[in-house]
């Protein structure tokens, strides 16, 4: 029997096991969605070879996902705030269940890829409006821990990727990356029609579908210019002409947003500083995180010859830590406020980026166990409560575009720091050994580490100024209590 729960509902009128079955459905979905722009890494090599296609061309498996989500994530928020949160995550969830099917099925590249972007369109639908289903059903003094439960899911689908991936690779096919998804998804899609709370009436509004184009061109060139510059260089014409052509469409977005009626970005969102100084803090966490995530498995098996089983089960550490540590600091945060969590959270982040920059050939494995727990419970303490700041600030008819907004400033943040810290590698290598160097073994550890190094104190730098807007954001919110 369905529960009859509305959207417009006041979250205390929700049944308490009807919002955590809520939650239950919206963790697990927004799980496969993060887990499969990841969990694909590992399979790349042997896909490569079954498909017949070269090792870039394979790449755009993975690049592919991640533009589409990103492209279509704001167009989705928007059609929640119009025909309902619910329904969009639900029609997202089927076309994601639906992409995971044809993925598995792909006898080509060309089809693989078009299956891949019906995935990514329906992970975009149930992404784009995850935090506001949680933000409408949880009250304010549950919705921290319920926000730092989903953080952490969606933490945990983007690091136990490869590891998930490389254990049903070596025990199945690679087709089974995304069959997986197929009778969780049908589970998930069964008790979502009996527990999410109805969409209401449809709202007398339009979706600008020329910003949408607009931003959906700018999102694929920025991603492809930034894609291209690890072989090509920032100097490289193709990447310049990318990122530039992406920044002017950009400005003709911000330009069109500001003048219609019935915008696809409402910025009168961005009016609330709060909201403003949140979504940057969470934009600088995420470069400064993915930084170091990229970094470690080429140091773990590159620099240590540890075997890539053995380099998995030590990369756990993080995704374990911050699957314990999320939602206790979501609990905590409703408990005494969410700012000083959050400035705790990114020293603590960058802390364990300075002590993890002092590593060298033969490390201390348990201190280094310690320098990235260190790291994870940062993160813990930060980005729940921190998301919980960023959707407190929004109106409840806004709920959808401002979760997808935090969404994408969240894959933005991804994809910036990969492309930072491949940037700082591979220019530190080069310029260590005295040549260009496109491959981490070929120029030597000593090499490596010194580059590493860089990358790992810039990213120390990134997170210091991140705690400073938190210690900001802190003072100035005691100020105005007062």
């Amino acid at each position: 029997m369905d529960i009859a729960i509305k959207e417009n509902d006041h979250p205390t009128t929700v049944p308490r096991s009807v919002r955590w079955g809520i939650l239950f459905i919206v963790v697990m979905s927004v799980f496969m969605s993060t887990l499969d722009s990841s969990i694909v890494n590992v399979a790349l090599p042997t896909m490569s070879k079954n498909l017949s296609v070269s090792s870039g061309a394979i790449a755009w498996v993975v690049s592919i996902y991640l533009i589409a989500v990103s492209a279509t994530m704001l167009l989705f928020g928007r059609l929640g705030d119009i025909y309902g949160k619910t329904l969009v995550f639900q029609i997202g969830l089927a076309v994601f269940t639906l992409g995971s099917l044809l993925c598995g099925i792909s006898a080509s590249l060309t089809v693989l890829l078009i299956a891949r972007v019906v995935q990514a369109i329906g992970a975009a639908g149930l992404m784009s409006n995850s935090q506001g289903i949680i933000t409408q059903v949880f009250p304010d003094k549950e919705r921290g821990r319920a926000l730092g439960i989903n953080g952490a899911f969606v933490a945990l689908g983007s690091l136990v990727g490869p590891s998930l991936g490389g254990l049903i690779v070596d025990f199945t096919r690679w087709e089974y990356i995304f069959w997986i998804n197929i009778p969780i998804g049908i589970i998930v899609i069964l008790l979502s029609l009996k527990l999410l709370p109805h969409s209401g009436k449809k709202m007398n509004e339009k979706v600008d579908l020329p910003g949408s184009l607009l931003f959906l061109t700018f999102i694929v060139l920025l991603f492809g210019g930034l894609g291209q510059v690890q072989q090509a260089g920032f100097t490289s014409p193709a990447v310049i002409i990318s990122l530039i052509t992406s920044v002017i469409l950009f400005c003709f977005f911000l330009r069109r947003e500001k003048r219609i009626e019935m915008p696809l970005l409402d910025l009168s969102l961005f009016h609330s500083k709060w909201f403003s100084i949140s979504l940057v803090c969470s934009f600088i966490s995420f470069i400064a995180i993915f930084c170091s995530n990229i970094v470690m498995p080429f140091y773990l098996q590159d620099a240590l010859g540890l075997s890539p089983k053995s380099a998995g089960i030590f990369l756990s550490i993080y995704p374990l830590i911050l699957a314990l540590a999320a939602p206790i600091s979501g609990y905590i945060s409703d408990k005494i406020g969410s700012e000083i969590l959050t400035l705790i959270g990114l020293c603590l982040i960058s802390i364990g980026l300075l002590l993890m920059s002092t590593l060298n050939a033969s490390p201390n494995y348990l201190a280094m166990g310690m320098y990235m727990g260190i790291m994870s419970l940062g993160n813990a303490l930060f980005q729940s409560p921190n998301t919980s700041l960023v959707m407190s600030t929004l109106p409840r008819n806004k709920l959808g575009i401002g979760g997808s907004i935090s969404a994408l400033v969240r894959n933005l943040g991804m994809i910036v720091g990969i492309t930072l810290a491949t940037t700082l590698l591979y220019q530190g290598m080069s310029g260590k050994v005295g040549h260009h160097v496109s491959d981490i073994t070929t120029a030597g550890t000593s090499a490596f580490l010194f580059a590493m190094r860089i990358v790992y104190l810039t990213a120390f730098v990134i997170s210091m100024t991140g705690a400073a807007i938190t210690a900001f954001r802190l003072f100035s919110r005691k100020k105005e209590r007062q």
